[in-house]
């Protein structure tokens, strides 16, 4: 049987979409996906070290009237926090996490080191187009 491929951007870093990010990937890794997900921009900097851990550093959706009573949804729900929807998917499945080059210089995340331990590595522009021309799902966030 022939791998099924998902390509999982992440051009965001609010908690809203990272979270139905984390959804998607758990979904994908259920269904034995191979995932590649790609950080770009401000899906890079929720990749941080210091950021990954810390949802009140992240923007909560395009409505930021609406943090509160996201939060509070997500609690009352009890939906994991999204950095745990992601290191779960890399525990049990094959999934790959890398991070743009530009994007991770532009939040000065310019060594591996600097994010948290389940980003692979970095990498350029180029092999997240081809990840997104292979995949039998592309999903951009």
């Amino acid at each position: 049987m022939e791998t099924k491929k998902m390509c999982l951007v992440l051009v965001t870093g609010s908690l809203d979409k990272l979270t139905a990010a984390g959804v998607i990937l758990s979904g994908a890794i259920a269904d034995d996906y191979q995932v590649d997900v790609y950080a770009l921009i401000h899906g890079a900097r929720a990749f941080l070290k210091d950021i990954a851990d810390h949802p009140e550093k992240l923007r909560v959706a395009e409505n930021v009237d609406l943090r509160d009573e996201l939060e509070a949804s997500l609690k009352r729900l009890n939906v994991k926090p999204w950095i745990e929807f992601f290191r779960e998917a890399k525990q049990i499945g094959d999934v790959k996490i890398h991070v743009c080059g530009l994007a991770g210089k532009i939040w000065r995340g310019e060594k591996l080191e600097d994010f948290d331990p389940i980003v692979d590595d970095i990498v350029g522009i180029n092999e997240c187009i081809t990840k997104l021309q292979e995949a039998d799902i592309p999903v951009i966030l």
